[in-house]
């Protein structure tokens, strides 16, 4: 079983959770006291599972591409791409308007992390107006939301109800948002992936199914 698993994270968590990477390796999440005959026995129960997810992200995993920041290259916006144009005169570093992004071409050296600052602005408003439908939807409040930069960890939900979600979601379409959203905010009552939770997710946002799917396929596409 060794072999199989990648890596060990140890938390203050309750429960043991396996997590596949968009590289197919097997990263298990355990209590900081799980002891290593359980974490195997886990691993041995669900084999199949992680079998068939490897399987399918070897078939159908891309790597990252940086982005290079030239004229007419594209940029994903809510889901869907927009080309950049490199311009001599404005006022702003980087400005979305009329179907495509404007960068002045003085701040080409800081492209990416201008780039970065415009996400998160946008996801932190976008985000906040999302998490405030859905959470009047169920009738569940968390504590405090936060925007993070997370890769593969899109979105998560603290022992403490609060709610942090990456800056490159803003990249994926609003349903992809709107899930990971019913997913972080399902795990205020339910602190785990039982069927119970995924339950709570349907009832919440019930074709959840498909955007999931959508982020196991484009999972690499979310990065400057």
């Amino acid at each position: 079983m060794d072999g199989l698993i990648h890596n060990i994270i140890r938390t203050k968590r309750k429960t043991i959770a396996l997590q596949i990477t968009p590289e197919a390796k097997l990263i298990v999440r355990a209590p900081a006291k799980a002891s290593i005959a359980a974490i195997h026995k886990i691993v041995r129960e669900k084999l199949s599972w992680i079998i068939k997810k490897q399987r399918f992200i070897r078939a159908n995993y891309r790597p990252p591409v940086e982005k290079k920041f030239v004229e007419g290259e594209n940029f994903l916006y809510l889901g869907r791409p927009y080309g950049l144009s490199i311009v001599k005169e404005m006022k702003e570093p980087l400005v979305f308007e009329c179907g495509r992004f404007l960068l002045h071409e003085k701040y080409l050296s800081a492209a990416k992390r201008i780039f970065e600052s415009w996400y998160k602005k946008e996801a932190g408003k976008f985000f906040r107006s999302r998490i405030a439908l859905y959470s009047e939807i169920c009738g569940l409040k968390y504590n405090k939301f936060k925007i993070t930069g997370g890769r593969r960890r899109l979105g998560s939900c603290s022992a403490k109800g609060a709610i942090n979600l990456s800056w490159r979601l803003i990249m994926t379409p609003v349903e992809v948002i709107d899930y990971v959203i019913a997913h972080e905010l399902t795990h205020l009552k339910e602190h785990n992936h039982s069927k119970d939770f995924w339950r709570g997710v349907q009832s919440l946002y019930p074709d959840y199914k498909k955007t999931r799917a959508w982020l196991k396929a484009n999972n690499s596409l979310l990065t400057i």
